[in-house]
């Protein structure tokens, strides 16, 4: 059986405009059916996303980051290496890891800047959310079909 709890597991980096993609998931799927996860950047983000996939208590697990460039490393990689690490969390436990890290081209800690990213990053919350649940029930019905 395919479990409905699902994970939703934010870094703290930029949390004023990661969050927003947790109030877009939790618009479609309720607050009672989530757990959610801080961790301290998108860096540590696949090793709990597997961790949590590895449990069997969740269907999928959301995992939302902003990787901008600050100049000192290049986010690009970091970027790369988050995306790649959630993809393979979920390829190693059979459990979908959706990837709601974003990495713009161009960002500036304006107004302006957190306004359009904040905003986007709850669209992304709901893109998840309805990937999340379309999985589910697809894996749900290939369960059935087994059977």
């Amino acid at each position: 059986m395919t479990p409905t709890r699902y994970a939703f597991v934010k870094a703290n980096w930029h949390a004023e405009i990661v969050d927003r993609a947790l109030d877009g998931f939790l618009e479609l799927i309720p607050a009672d059916k989530v757990d959610v996860y801080d961790v301290p950047g998108a860096f540590e983000l696949p090793l709990l996303a597997r961790d949590l996939a590895a449990t069997g208590r969740y269907g999928a697990v959301a995992a939302a980051a902003f990787v901008v460039d600050g100049g000192i490393y290049r986010h690009d990689f970091v970027a790369q290496a988050v995306v790649d690490g959630l993809m393979r969390a979920g390829l190693d436990t059979g459990v979908p890891v959706l990837s709601v890290s974003l990495t713009p081209h161009h960002y500036q800690e304006t107004e302006h800047h957190r306004a359009i990213y904040s905003s986007h990053f709850v669209e992304k919350g709901r893109e998840a959310a309805r990937a999340a649940l379309m999985i589910t029930n697809t894996r749900a019905g290939l369960t059935r079909i087994a059977a």
